[in-house]
């Protein structure tokens, strides 16, 4: 089978940072789908992995997290899923990824396609979606109130991946207010499209951009990049009590800032349940199979913003240099072998 792979990390300027290869088809175990893979989309752990992580000597390292297409063959303990069956899915840090024409993964963490959705678009949604979902209703617990706090959610790089989902998620499964930051005039314009009820400028200091909006002091802060650029101010501007997540990876986190008010702080990493083997590993396939059906209402809606044809080692350096330039809007998505 085609895929795309490397043998040593370093950055996406190498000759040999990306390189088209031949493996041979994998066999699924017990409770493996073997996917025949139609799309994909690209992700910063795409980039991290690849800039930091070898494989071992004379091996390939396939990246790719994100993927839909047909279930071609299953494990003999599969049953949730049959041949022929259209699947999106995230996969698992642990094994070979999706940037190739077939993959294993574990039916657990794999919910059915939207029906509505292209592949180009279905593959788009899997790895940010888990992550905005379990970090809002999972690590924020954003149902449950805070007591005297504004209600609602400053999302802190409202225009990529996580947080155009994560702004789509919070308008349609809750009531609260959405405070999306972004910086250039075609980013804010995307994330009002999304839903936001307000959008703040991040290049300027967040407590006053908030404070600005005369909304009082927000219960929960979702801060999906530059936590560190940030991280004075937000202990200013969250209530008391309040809740504050983050998903990036700062250099540092101090956050005695947030002791006065007794804020509570959650890190978010969707591959924590295939990464551990959690007793809960199957509620990403129904948290999955749940954001399907939203986007078959009508109520949620794909971030795909771009589409590169064919997915090979050219097409993904391009995306990984677009990736890694910060200013990509939703999400790249790669299409067909």
């Amino acid at each position: 089978m085609k895929a795309v792979a490397y043998q040593h990390a370093g950055p996406i300027d190498r000759p040999d940072a990306l390189t088209d290869i031949t493996l041979d088809t994998p066999q699924p175990g017990p409770r493996d789908l073997r996917v025949r893979v139609a799309a994909i989309s690209v992700n910063p752990v795409d980039t991290k992995v690849r800039g930091s992580s070898s494989p071992d000597t004379g091996s390939w390292k396939v990246l790719g997290w994100d993927a839909s297409g047909i279930v071609d063959a299953l494990g003999a303990e599969v049953t949730r899923f049959r041949p022929g069956d259209a699947v999106y899915y995230a996969g698992d840090l642990t094994r070979p990824g999706t940037n190739a024409e077939y993959h294993l993964v574990d039916e657990r963490i794999v919910g059915h396609k939207p029906a509505s959705l292209s592949d180009a678009d279905a593959a788009a949604l899997p790895l940010t979606a888990i992550t905005a979902w379990e970090m809002l209703f999972d690590r924020l617990d954003v149902r449950r109130s805070v007591p005297g706090a504004a209600h609602a959610i400053l999302i802190i790089g409202g225009a990529g991946g996580v947080g155009s989902i994560a702004i789509q998620l919070a308008r349609t499964l809750t009531d609260l207010t959405v405070i999306a930051t972004a910086s250039r005039p075609e980013t804010q314009d995307f994330v009002r499209s999304l839903g936001a009820h307000h959008v703040i400028d991040h290049t300027k200091p967040l407590d006053e951009e908030v404070a600005a909006l005369g909304l009082g002091e927000p219960a929960f802060i979702f801060s999906t990049t530059a936590t560190d650029k940030h991280l004075d101010t937000l202990p200013k501007l969250i209530a008391p009590q309040g809740r504050f997540g983050l998903i990036d990876d700062p250099k540092s986190l101090d956050i005695v800032g947030f002791k006065r008010k007794a804020v509570s702080v959650h890190w978010e990493l969707m591959f924590t349940r295939p990464l551990f083997e959690t007793a809960d590993l199957a509620e990403q396939g129904r948290l999955l199979d749940a954001v399907a059906a939203l986007v078959d209402e009508g109520r949620l809606r794909t971030t795909r913003t771009e589409t590169l044809r064919p997915i090979n080692a050219a097409t993904l350096i391009e995306a990984h240099r677009r990736l890694e330039s910060g200013r990509s809007i939703g999400k790249l998505v790669l299409e067909g072998f």
